[in-house]
C-alpha cells in the first residue's frame, strides 16, 4: 500500500523516497526486452555510433509504446507523482537510464534534473524505475539527501563524502525532487544496467518534447485515459478557432486547471 503521508513528508524533508516492489517480474522482463530494441533503434538514429554522450539513453520512451505507455496504468507510479504535483501532472521527459557494460555516460556528472529553484514549491519530480538490481559494481546512482534547496552544485569532494548510493532491487522506484543533486556511477560489469526515468511536471508547464505531436503517427486510441493524460494529451493548446470551439469531449485541453 502507498503511504501518501509518509511519502510527502520524505519528499519535503530529505528530498527523496524509495518505494519497493512497484513492478512485477513479468513487467520487468518485458520492459527490458523492449528497452534493448529501443536502444538499438536510437543507436541507428545516431549513425550506428556508440561514442555519443547519451549512448544507452532512449530520448523519448513513449515513442516505442508497449510497456513504456502501459506503465502509467500502474498507480504505484502515478499516485506518488500526483501527491506532490497534483492529479493533472504530466510527463516533462521520459528517458531510459541505462548504463552500458564497462562504461558510464553523461549521467555521471553531478547535476539536477530541473533548473528552477522556487522556495517551498516543487515544479518537477523524478522517478527512476529500476529494471535491474542497482549495485555498487554496476553504477548505482549517487544522490545527496537534503540538497534540493541548494542552488549551486556541491564540490566533487563534498559530494563524494556525503552522497548516498541507490542500492536497491529491480522493481524499486526512487522518487525524488528534481532539484536533488545526483550522479550516475560507473558500470564495472559485463552486463547492461537498465532503468527508466520519468521527469514529471505541473500541468501548465511545457514538455521537453511535445509528446502528443511526437506520437501523432501512432494509434494512441488503444491506450488508457490515465496514460494519455500523463503523456500530455489532455493539455494540448488549441492551434486555431475550430479546435477551440469543438465540443467538450473533443477538446485537446480537457483536464481541470490546477
Amino acid at each position: 500500500m502507498f503511504d501518501k503521508q509518509k511519502f510527502i513528508e520524505e519528499i519535503q524533508t530529505q528530498g527523496y523516497s524509495i518505494v519497493e516492489n512497484v513492478l512485477s517480474d513479468d513487467f520487468i522482463k518485458r520492459a527490458k526486452a523492449e528497452l534493448s530494441l529501443a536502444i538499438d533503434q536510437e543507436v541507428a538514429y545516431h549513425g550506428n555510433r556508440t561514442d555519443y554522450n547519451d549512448y544507452g539513453m532512449v530520448l523519448l520512451l513513449a515513442l516505442y509504446e508497449g510497456a513504456f505507455v502501459e506503465l502509467f496504468d500502474n498507480p504505484m507510479i502515478t499516485e506518488p507523482l500526483n501527491s506532490i504535483l497534483g492529479d493533472g501532472s504530466i510527463v516533462y521527459a521520459y528517458t531510459s537510464s541505462s548504463m552500458p557494460p564497462f562504461k558510464n555516460n553523461f549521467s555521471n556528472r553531478i547535476h539536477v534534473d530541473c533548473p528552477r529553484l522556487i522556495n517551498d514549491y516543487i515544479t518537477n519530480m523524478g522517478a527512476t524505475i529500476l529494471l535491474d538490481d542497482f549495485t555498487e559494481e554496476n553504477g548505482a546512482t549517487y544522490f545527496l539527501p537534503y540538497s534540493q534547496n541548494t542552488p549551486e552544485a556541491p564540490t566533487e569532494e563534498y559530494f563524494k563524502a556525503h552522497a548516498k548510493r541507490l542500492i536497491a532491487k529491480a522493481g524499486t522506484v526512487w522518487f525524488f525532487n528534481a532539484r536533488v543533486w545526483h550522479a550516475g556511477g560507473n558500470n564495472n560489469t559485463p552486463n547492461w544496467r537498465h532503468a527508466l526515468t520519468i521527469n514529471a511536471c505541473r500541468s501548465f508547464m511545457k514538455q521537453r518534447i511535445d509528446i502528443p505531436r511526437a506520437m501523432a503517427h501512432l494509434d494512441t486510441s488503444k491506450y488508457s485515459d490515465n496514460a494519455l493524460q500523463k503523456l500530455g494529451f489532455w493539455t494540448q493548446i488549441p492551434s486555431n478557432y475550430d479546435e477551440y470551439y469543438v465540443t467538450a469531449k473533443d477538446r485537446k485541453f480537457k483536464q481541470k486547471a490546477e
